[in-house]
């Protein structure tokens, strides 16, 4: 087990960005740097034992400063949509940035993921990243203290652990946001990726992403993944494709097995673990092209998906969903954990 840190780039102000690289006894490889909490690489074996990276990312700074579609980075301070950006607390409205349309996306025009976090490797295997979110960024009430631990173990999981503080209530629903090709070749889709979810409900959206409030069942649906079944399936079913947030089947806040995930020439497998209530799966509709890996590879759709364990979206708008709303003297903590294995 080890970590090591080089440099990754600079920012426009001059400020050096840090690479981690993170490496266990079965020569798993993660990198990670400081801006965005990004992680820029996941080097795992396939069944002949060939390594290959298996998210989507770039090798270079200046790629990740581009208005990129979240490539492997931390989430917040609200993951997901928040309609027209607005939300009421004890009958306070707050009135958040607005950069998705006429909603509030990932935590809006600079979210945590376009942060430069202090960073801190704590021993051979975890590397810790900290900010202060103060009072108003973004239009969000309350300065919010945050730490993210990212530990790579000799199991080859990779886990995620996220813990706030606030001095006043505020919405936290936080996550991570790797775009996952098990083949390790993103000239390819991830259509035949065999998938399975722990989730009998989904919650529903508008043509704009937001929820409607209503928590339906995905049986007899094209969201019906309790048993494995390629994502392309019944894609063409799902207008726009799959990005919709599902709910953990039999949630009590334990760390559960929400999602399993295998390509089948590879046989390289992913399974995801959480704490939340709630994930967004994504399927990489809105990739087109725009972005490219350093060899002139596209991200192009369907390139990759997403697993994102959250609260769900647009909650501080919904009773009926779960609370995302963090008190002061309170802690949020929320853990996710990438599981690495072959069929």
């Amino acid at each position: 087990m080890k970590i090591t840190e080089s440099e990754f780039g600079k920012m426009p102000g001059g400020k050096s960005i840090s690479l981690y690289t993170l490496t266990n006894k079965n020569s798993i490889e993660v990198k990670i740097i400081n801006y965005g909490g990004i992680i820029t690489s996941i080097s795992v074996p396939d069944s002949k034992r060939e390594f290959a990276n298996i998210v989507l990312g770039f090798d270079d700074l200046d790629s990740y400063l581009q208005d990129h579609p979240y490539f492997g980075a931390l989430i917040g301070r609200f993951g997901n949509r928040i309609a027209k950006g607005r939300f009421s607390i004890a009958g306070k409205e707050y009135q958040l940035s607005i950069n998705d349309g006429e909603n509030h996306l990932h935590g809006g025009l600079n979210g945590f993921d376009k942060v430069v976090w202090s960073s801190q490797i704590e021993n051979d295997s975890r590397l810790k990243l900290t900010y202060l979110s103060k009072d108003g960024e973004e239009g969000y009430p309350g300065n919010l203290n945050i730490s993210v631990s990212y530990e790579l173990t000799d199991e080859n999981e990779l886990i995620i652990h996220f813990h706030a503080e606030t001095d006043q209530r505020t919405p936290v629903n936080m996550t991570a946001h790797s775009y996952f090709n098990l083949s390790g070749d993103p000239s390819s889709t991830i259509l035949n990726h065999k998938l399975k979810l722990h989730s009998t409900h989904y919650t529903p959206v508008s043509n704009h992403l937001i929820p409607t409030g209503k928590i339906e069942k995905v049986k007899n649906t094209a969201f019906d993944f309790s048993e494995f079944q390629a994502i392309g399936e019944h894609i063409k079913r799902v207008k726009g494709g799959y990005d919709h947030n599902f709910v953990v089947k039999k949630f009590d806040g334990t760390l559960k097995e929400i999602a399993r995930v295998y390509e089948p020439d590879c046989r390289r497998e992913l399974t995801v673990f959480s704490t939340e209530p709630g994930f967004q799966f994504y399927s990489g509709n809105f990739l087109d092209g725009t972005f490219k890996t350093n060899d002139g590879i596209q991200f192009k759709k369907y390139s990759g998906f997403c697993i994102e364990p959250q609260k769900f979206p647009d909650s501080p708008n919904h009773k009926n969903f779960p609370t995302s709303i963090l008190e002061p003297g309170d802690y949020y903590t929320s853990k996710t954990v990438y599981r690495f294995g072959l069929i």
